[in-house]
């Protein structure tokens, strides 16, 4: 069987991650693999396919920043790839996002519609049925049910300075997106699921598959950062993000900082070097960091992680932070609460900053105890990446008639 996948990137970032795990899940069983992107470099792909150039990339930024067309630059990098994709032959296409400034989703879907190879879609966001945004839940749209106008959202990813043309996106996106013959969604939360049942992409198969973490290295280790940050006495609290904005929750713990007491302390990974000027003392901040293992030693030494997050889909900083053996707090929105019940973790209403105090007050003082092997288990039982991603490897072969 041959598989390509495509992506933004490749085994970078979570999503180009996921690709690559399940290109050596594929290299493994015997079959044929390869992961076409756009941007950056790739890593651990034997059989990397680069979609256009800089240059590219450069100008359909420009395009979305001027003229709100996210997907609609790229043309002449889309074509050539098309053609390699029509050599290459492959028996499953697997999308990703196909957002992110490096291909033309009107000439991608033409083809897919033409080559009627079945496809697999993946989506990590909501962009696939909106006008503009990735994310809307969080302020309340709900324009996207019937057909974007006016986005609230324009200045959000995709940015777009000047025009709005969220209201051609959607018709454009809904005649692209619908009535390719051999589809199917996966999402990996049931939150994500039920948004996208209510959208114009209804009519395809959709189907839950969570996202999956290495527990070879997420799991509790011994380690000295507490002794290198001085804070062998506090209560560490913990927050992790690729990239902190208002969406991620990044405000409540400034908030928060300010009603802790002398033996507590916030700890911040993802800030950039501009937001970890502005922490209060009692909030340290790690800028964002691609090592794992470090990634791992933190978790384990946190007492507890905060995701105060306004709209996420299934966020990984939870489960590796249960498979580290620290329980997580969390509001109550988007996919968060899946991975969470009451052995593992405590869900808050979401932007009670109160009750989230008083949670993490309980934990603190022990009136609410979590067990480290509860924890590891429930991440050990649904969120090993292999055996979640096997099920892609499942679904390709019953989408595929060359068995």
């Amino acid at each position: 069987m041959r598989v390509l996948q495509i992506n933004t990137v490749c085994g970078v970032g979570s999503t180009g991650r996921i690709a690559t795990d399940i290109h050596q899940i594929l290299l493994e069983q015997g079959h044929e693999s390869y992961i076409a992107y756009g941007r950056g470099e790739a890593l651990n792909c034997s059989h990397a396919i680069k979609i256009g150039s800089k240059v590219d990339n450069y100008a359909h930024v420009m395009t979305t920043r001027i003229f709100d067309r996210h997907g609609f630059g790229s043309k002449k990098a889309t074509k050539g790839f098309i053609r390699k994709v029509e050599a290459l032959d492959p028996d499953i296409i697997h999308l990703h996002n196909i957002h992110g400034y490096f291909i033309n989703i009107e000439i991608l879907f033409n083809y897919l519609k033409r080559a009627n190879k079945p496809v697999v879609w993946t989506l990590h966001d909501c962009w696939s049925f909106t006008g503009h945004c990735s994310h809307f839940d969080y302020i309340g749209c709900e324009r996207w049910k019937s057909g974007c106008y006016n986005c609230p959202e324009k200045k959000e990813y995709p940015t777009s300075f000047l025009f709005d043309s969220s209201d051609l996106n959607y018709y454009k996106k809904k005649e692209i997106f619908t009535g390719v013959e051999n589809l199917t969604i996966i999402t990996p939360s049931i939150w994500l699921a039920n948004l996208v049942k209510k959208s114009f992409l209804k009519d395809y198969y959709i189907k839950v598959i969570n996202n999956g973490i290495d527990l070879s290295i997420f799991k509790p280790v011994e380690n000295d950062f507490r002794k290198r940050f001085n804070l062998q006495n506090t209560f560490m609290i913990l927050g992790a993000a690729s990239v902190w904005t208002v969406r991620k929750g990044f405000e409540y713990f400034f908030e928060l900082s300010k009603a802790l007491g002398k033996d507590e302390k916030i700890v911040l990974i993802g800030v950039t070097e501009e937001q970890k000027k502005d922490l209060p003392l009692n909030i340290i901040g790690i800028t964002h960091t691609n090592n794992i293992q470090e990634l791992a030693e933190i978790y384990s030494s946190a007492d507890v992680l905060v995701n105060p997050t306004l709209e996420d889909n299934f966020p990984t900083t939870n489960l590796e932070s249960l498979a580290c053996g620290t329980p997580v707090i969390t509001f109550n929105t988007g996919g968060c609460v899946e991975s969470i019940d009451s052995k593992t973790g405590i869900v808050v209403k979401e932007k009670d900053i109160k009750e989230l105090l008083n949670q993490l007050l309980k934990v603190k003082s022990k009136e609410v105890v979590f067990q480290v092997k509860d924890l590891v288990e429930k991440t050990q039982i649904h969120y090993e990446k292999k055996a979640n991603y096997l099920k892609y490897i499942d679904l390709y072969i019953s989408k595929s008639n060359i068995f």
